[in-house]
């Protein structure tokens, strides 16, 4: 069962309804993020990351860190990729 609906605009805007922004603790300027995930879209607050979806942004699959990389250096490449601008 849905928590909540939003009609998207003619420009593609949508309102993001009070309830979940009283759940989500969103305010103005809030940023949110967008997945899709076997045919689903999925939208969470920007900055809520599990530690499985560091470890798999930073080494993939791999069930241990290759040797010799820090996390924090993982950290720091993994964002210069993410917001590298084309």
């Amino acid at each position: 069962m849905a928590l909540a609906q939003s009609r998207v605009t003619a420009q593609g805007q949508i309102s993001v309804p009070a309830e979940i922004r009283k759940r989500l603790g969103l305010g103005p300027g809030s940023v949110l993020e967008w997945h899709e995930q076997s045919g689903e879209v999925i939208v969470r607050k920007a900055g809520r990351h599990t530690s499985a979806d560091v470890h798999l942004a930073l080494f993939g699959s791999a069930a241990k860190p290759p040797a010799g990389v820090s996390v924090k250096e993982g950290i720091k490449k993994h964002i210069r990729r993410r917001h590298a601008r084309d």
